[in-house]
This record gives C-alpha cells, sequence and structure tokens, in this order.
C-alpha cells in the first residue's frame, strides 16, 4: 500500500477539506472519554488491526486472479500486522494485557451493506469501499487521539498510524477503481458515506471502543 501524500494527509486529517467528506464526525468529547479508558482503546485498537489484516487476507483468499488486488492486499496485511505488534508494544509499556476480544459493531452493520448476488465486480467494490471507510473513520479517531491526549509517547504514535490509515483509505479506493468505472465507484462511495454516518448517528456510545 502507498503511503499518503502531503496533499492526502491535509484531506483526510482536515475535515473540511477531506477528499471522503465524512458526513458525521465524531464528537469532540469522545476523545477525552476516552482518554480516561486508554487501556481499553488500546485493546480495542489491537484487534481492530488484527481484523484489518485478516480482511486483507480474505480479499486475497476470494480475489486470487486479481494480480494487483493480491499484491496491494499482501503490503497491507504486512503493515496491519506491524501495527497490530506496535499496539501490543504500547499495551505492554503500560503494564497492560491483550485481554479478550470484543464484536465491532460498527464493521459489522458497515459490512452489511456489501451487497451479495451481485456481479463479482460489484461485490469487490463494495468490500474495497467499506474498507476504505473503515480506514478513513479510524483515521478520524487518531487525529483525534494525536491532537489531545496528554501522553506525548501515544501522540506521535496516532499521528504515525493516522498517516498511514489515510495512506489505505486512498489506496482502497483507487483499487476499486482499477476494476469498475470511477464514476460507478463514486456513486456508490456517497451511498455508502450515508449509511455509514447513519451507523455512526445509531451505534449505542462507547468510550473504550476505537469505532
Amino acid at each position: 500500500m502507498q503511503p499518503a501524500t502531503t496533499t492526502h494527509m491535509e484531506e483526510m486529517t482536515n475535515p473540511g477539506k477531506t477528499i471522503l467528506k465524512l458526513k458525521l464526525p465524531t464528537d469532540p468529547r469522545w476523545v477525552n472519554i476516552a482518554e480516561k479508558n486508554i487501556e481499553e482503546i488500546l485493546v480495542d485498537h489491537a484487534y481492530c488491526e488484527q481484523k484489518a489484516a485478516t480482511s486483507g487476507i480474505s480479499l486475497i483468499v476470494k480475489y486470487p486472479d486479481k494480480t494487483k488486488l493480491v499484491d496491494e492486499m499482501t503490503a497491507l496485511v504486512a503493515e496491519e500486522w506491524g501495527h497490530f505488534e506496535r499496539v501490543l508494544e504500547e499495551l505492554k509499556k503500560r503494564g497492560y494485557a491483550l485481554g479478550r476480544n470484543r464484536p465491532d459493531e460498527y464493521v459489522v452493520e458497515l459490512s452489511k451493506h456489501i451487497r451479495k448476488g451481485d456481479k463479482r465486480e460489484r461485490q469487490l467494490m463494495d468490500h474495497l469501499l467499506v474498507n476504505a471507510l473503515i480506514e478513513a473513520r479510524s483515521c478520524e479517531r487518531f487525529k483525534l487521539l494525536w491532537k489531545n491526549i496528554p501522553d506525548e509517547g501515544l501522540q506521535k504514535f496516532y499521528y504515525e498510524l493516522m498517516a498511514s490509515e489515510a495512506g489505505h483509505y486512498v489506496s482502497f479506493v483507487k483499487l476499486a477503481k482499477e476494476y469498475m468505472p470511477a464514476e460507478i465507484v463514486d456513486a456508490r462511495l456517497q451511498e455508502l458515506l450515508k449509511i455509514e454516518a447513519d451507523i455512526i448517528r445509531n451505534l449505542e456510545h462507547r468510550p473504550d471502543r476505537m469505532h
């Protein structure tokens, strides 16, 4: 996966300018609550990275004939697993254990909108765009943590991961356009953006979760 360019970082980390234009920004108060639950946030974050790696593997298994996808997902899986290891290090630094896995209701609800029984390329497009939205929301949350938490080590950590998530978002959208016309991808992305906002709006507020 290609790292985010300076332009993409500007877009991804400034909600008013982002190319993604998330329809519902995270309530700024989330970071204040998250700060008080940093152990739980780090545990949840670790599992988010593990699930991102697993998602990349699943795409490779499902679409092995898509050479560019296989190449990009192979790089993504390695990077996401590296992030998982880095979150484990942050947990250990603070004397925390990994803890139990928790269902990610946000991802579960968003994934319900990957269309079943449609043409293979359209299903692939939906998979890629759903992954793009997950990366974008993570990028937004990482920005809030980077900007607001007092822990200087975690500030640096989340800045670096924010940059990576921005690059993943861009790559997922570009990859979707490798297999479907750009105008169809853009239209579907707009549909999913509205769906994503509704999911965020209606989810139970969980200060111990990354999403």
